[in-house]
């Protein structure tokens, strides 16, 4: 069986290339993989690739041996029996970059992060951080704002007083589960006494975890389950969702899969992204 990817030589037989009737030669791109001859040597080969030698380009050719030579690029080259002039391959353009970052607004390409301020936003812990991130990450660095973990609502009294906030040092603090009478709310209240008025600024969206502030469907849900008191929210979540749920390495690989799932502001909950948004306006004024 022949099992030349070549076929056979085209300069074989009675044929010659002297004697082959004079033709115009056509353009041809010599992409990857083209079986061509070179007419004054009689080289046929497959183009391995195209480059830069010498100041000019250059084509590599390889024979059904594995040997390769190496040809200027332009005419004096067939292809299928017809004369040719190679030229370079056409790439396709690169994507158009981004013209809104991941938060909706106008994307500035290739500004460098501004040095950080002194003021920061606190978040409660590290998937509000990661989340904060994907979404609004680009508005951050050019804005030169900080997002730091608080571990936890309970922490706010100390982390305030440690901080010292006041002209040039606003802390933003998004809080989970800040709603009327709840224990964070409460926190939140007293902490912020006795701070220097326009200093700090609490806002929290409604939610017992950031995870529902992602929106439902992309994850494959109607609604987030609702998740009976005295069990453990994540790990009922998981359970709920049929996913592992045994240990905290399940948590982690769980968040990491509803993380992958958020693209931009639009797969958020309103209630989170305007609280977000307030809280950069606030440490960036």
């Amino acid at each position: 069986m022949n099992d030349d990817r070549y076929g056979s030589d085209v300069l074989g037989g009675s044929g010659s290339t002297h004697h082959r009737p004079t033709r115009t030669s056509r353009p041809q791109p010599a992409e990857t993989g083209l079986v061509v001859e070179e007419v004054t040597t009689g080289w046929v080969g497959a183009v391995v690739r195209v480059e830069k030698s010498g100041g000019q380009h250059v084509v590599v050719l390889e024979d059904r041996r594995g040997r390769t030579r190496t040809f200027p690029l332009g005419r004096g080259f067939w292809v299928d029996g017809e004369p040719v002039a190679l030229t370079a391959p056409v790439r396709a353009p690169a994507p158009a970059r981004p013209t809104r970052t991941a938060s909706g607004s106008v994307a500035v390409h290739d500004a460098r992060a501004r040095v950080a301020r002194g003021s920061r936003i606190w978040v409660e812990g590290k998937h509000d951080a990661e989340l904060v991130e994907k979404v609004w990450g680009d508005d951050l660095r050019l804005e030169g704002v900080v997002v730091e973990l608080l571990d936890g609502v309970d922490n706010l009294q100390d982390a305030l007083r440690d901080f010292a906030p006041g002209p040039g040092r606003r802390v933003g603090v998004l809080v989970d589960h800040l709603v009327a009478g709840s224990k964070e709310s409460r926190i939140a209240a007293e902490a912020v006494r006795g701070t220097p008025a326009g200093s700090v600024l609490v806002l929290g969206h409604p939610y017992v975890d950031v995870w529902q502030a992602v929106r439902p469907e992309r994850i494959g849900l109607d609604a987030w389950p609702v998740i009976e008191r005295g069990t453990e929210w994540k790990h009922g979540i998981l359970r709920e969702l049929g996913w592992p749920a045994d240990e905290q390495a399940d948590v982690a690989r769980a968040w990491q899969r509803i993380l992958r799932s958020v693209r931009s502001y639009a797969d958020l909950e309103p209630s989170l992204l305007g609280r977000v948004e307030e809280l950069i306006d606030f440490v960036t004024a």
